[in-house]
């Protein structure tokens, strides 16, 4: 095994680098294409047009089927219509003795002398009969479906015969497929006084489909298309047909099985021919089907012919075989003669291939005289491939010297760039955070005084409206009782316009925090915080958890920190509609290793905010509960903007909310005089 693996290889590296071996692929090339694009086309129309031959060959062999049943049924109707002009028959119809038991027995007895398989007459006695088959008689001939009933009434043997057992199952089929020719009968006066019903049973009808394939397969000699098949459907079932159990052909006939659905369905339940492979039973067959009409055109069964699928692919196969052996014959003798043809090539190729290699290896050697004409093209290649190789040794040289200068100058202007690309980057993120805050600030600026206006505007008609209240009540001493919850109302929603307004100003204030600013840790701020909430909240089924981590110091109002902690809290209770658990942390503000202050974390797992809704949060009245102003947090961001601080907030819908309160070591004022 390792011989064979180094045998391969070794040519499959001579094919890959020798001249002589990729220059006789690339003569040989062109033929062994040509050879095997010829060898293609040969099959694919060989094989395109001999199957749609033999599809065509099957679809006509099923026509001239389906004409032979149709001269059958011709020939049917032509022997009932004999009967019906019988002397005897008619000497008994105008005797009038239909009514005889005799009579029908007589009829029936007829059949094998018109070569039918059951044949009747039907006496009309009343007229519903007489219109049911007078219907019958639409078409001369015609198949048709019986039932068990039917047939007995036909005859008695025909029962039997029409039984088909189901191949693989117990049950027995008992409807019988039969091709049927109705006739009425007149008496002299031309009345109609019955009807004429003779035909053939095609269950179990063998001699019926061997006569009809021997007539549409004359020919037994055929390889490529053996003798083949006939089949009669009731439905799907077999019920007449040459198709062999098993190859040999000793197990019987295939009666009683059913067709593949693929047919089923298009033929079937479709109503169309089927022209194509199929499975048979137990092997493949070139197929042709039709489905059968009865005389109100409803689908009641099939017509097939085919023939096996093997015979046809082997023929084609060895011939296809045929074909290759011969194209690899003329193959190797082809690429034979172009070796020995190119073999005074070789030598020289091979010669200027060594060089290249030894010039690639690092050799500064020349390919020189190669013992051809001066003329000849493989000498005038070598000698102009020396000279380049000269003129490619002077020029690395020359390139390598430019080359060593210019990795200096590279190498300088890269350390300027990279110092310029740095202070231009620390430029342009100053210059984002101070038009940010400008923006922020212009903005808190122009609101803060509109709040202000409004607050003021309100406290006027506030304070006339509350005293005239409390003088209504004055006046009214007693009588006012009867006026008590409107006026506890009014004075409610006095305290409410009041609170609105306290914190419009509080909004509105701009730089006077600056003076109660100090220097605080924030661990006992929020501990404080937590002591008044759990205060208010003692009826709430809460639960507080902390995790104070923080050691920094920062710049801040105690008394404002204190209120955005408990409106934070107060918040994420309502979120949490009184119940669940409230997280309260701290941590150390750090960024790329330097402490910048204390962030504080305040997480509920209540409903949470809605992605839209969550840039919608810090707008000033902008509130989801029926009670607020919409001012809380607004105002907590307006008081943490004037000590440089920020308030950030993150959350999942259906889980919680998490807000974070950044607080920088130093206030803004002083950020901005260390900036400048």
């Amino acid at each position: 095994m390792p011989n064979s693996t180094s045998f391969w290889g070794k040519w499959r590296y001579r094919f890959k680098t020798m001249v002589r071996y990729r220059l006789m692929i690339l003569t040989s090339a062109p033929i062994f294409l040509t050879l095997i694009a010829l060898i293609g086309i040969t099959v694919y129309w060989s094989i395109h047009y001999t199957w749609q031959s033999a599809l065509v060959d099957v679809s006509e062999r099923l026509g001239v089927a389906e004409n032979s049943i149709e001269l059958i049924q011709e020939k049917q109707a032509n022997h009932v219509k004999a009967f019906a002009d019988s002397y005897q028959f008619v000497t008994l119809v105008r005797q009038n003795k239909m009514a005889e038991p005799e009579f029908k027995q007589w009829v029936s007895e007829q059949r094998q002398a018109y070569k039918l398989d059951f044949l009747r007459f039907h006496r009309v006695d009343t007229i519903e009969n007489k219109f049911r088959f007078l219907d019958l008689t639409r078409k001369e001939s015609f198949f048709d479906v019986l039932s068990v009933e039917e047939l007995q009434e036909l005859s008695d043997d025909l029962v039997t015969r029409a039984q088909t057992p189901i191949l693989s199952s117990e049950k027995i089929e008992g409807r019988g497929l039969v091709s049927r020719t109705v006739i009425p009968i007149y008496n002299q006066s031309n009345d109609l006084i019955g009807f004429l019903d003779g035909g053939l049973l095609l269950n179990n009808s063998t001699s019926l489909v061997d006569t009809i394939r021997d007539l549409i397969y004359p020919s037994k000699q055929d390889s490529l298309r053996p003798v083949g098949t006939l089949t009669v459907f009731l439905d799907d079932l077999r019920v007449s047909t040459n198709v062999p159990l098993d190859s040999s052909d000793r197990l019987g006939r295939a009666i009683g099985t059913r067709v593949s659905d693929e047919v089923k369905q298009s033929v079937l339940k479709g109503g169309d021919e089927w022209v194509n492979l199929a499975f048979v039973y137990d092997a493949w067959y070139i197929t042709a089907y039709k489905p059968l009409y009865d005389q109100y055109d409803n689908v009641i069964g099939m017509l097939y012919t085919g023939y096996l699928l093997w015979p046809f692919v082997t023929t084609y196969m060895t011939n296809i075989a045929e074909i290759s052996i011969t194209t690899i014959i003329l193959l190797l003798l082809s690429s034979l003669l172009v070796y020995r043809g190119s073999k005074d090539l070789f030598i020289p190729i091979e010669h200027i291939h060594r060089v290249v290699k030894m010039i690639q290896i690092g050799k500064d050697t020349r390919i020189g005289p190669l013992g051809l004409d001066e003329n000849h093209e493989l000498a005038m290649l070598a000698k102009q491939f020396d000279n380049m190789l000269d003129l490619l040794k002077q020029r690395k040289n020359e390139l390598q010297k430019a080359a060593n200068q210019l990795e200096c100058k590279v190498q300088d202007r890269t350390a300027s760039l990279k110092e310029k690309t740095e202070e231009l980057e620390l430029h342009i993120q100053l210059l984002n955070q101070t038009r940010d805050k400008l923006v922020v600030s212009e903005k808190l600026a122009a609101l803060g005084e509109l709040t202000a206006g409004i607050a003021h505007e309100i406290n006027n008609p506030t304070a006339v409206i509350l005293g005239n209240v409390e003088l209504m009540q004055f006046e009214l001493g007693d009588e006012s009782n009867r006026v008590k919850e409107e006026i506890e109302a009014i004075h409610a929603q006095i305290d409410r316009i009041r609170n609105i307004t306290r914190s419009l100003l509080q909004y509105s204030r701009q730089g006077g925090v600056q003076d109660e600013i100090t220097w605080q840790h924030v661990n006992p701020i929020i501990d404080e915080s937590i002591t008044l909430v759990k205060t208010g909240a003692k009826k709430r089924d809460i639960v507080f958890e902390t995790e104070f981590s923080a050691h920094a110091c920062v710049e801040v109002n105690r008394h404002q920190l204190l209120q955005i902690l408990v409106n934070l809290q107060m918040n994420a209770i309502h979120a949490m509609q009184g119940k669940g658990r409230l997280i309260i942390s701290s941590e150390d503000w750090i960024e790329n290793g330097k402490t910048l202050g204390a962030v504080i974390h305040v997480k509920d797992e209540g409903c949470g905010i809605k992605e839209e809704n969550l840039k919608r949060i810090f707008s000033p009245f902008y509130t989801t509960k029926r009670e607020g102003t919409g001012l809380g947090l607004s105002v907590s961001q307006s008081i943490l903007s004037q000590s440089g601080g920020e308030l950030k907030a993150s959350s999942e819908w259906g889980k919680g909310s998490v807000f974070s309160i950044y607080l920088p070591e130093r206030t803004e004022n002083e950020l901005k005089i260390m900036n400048l």
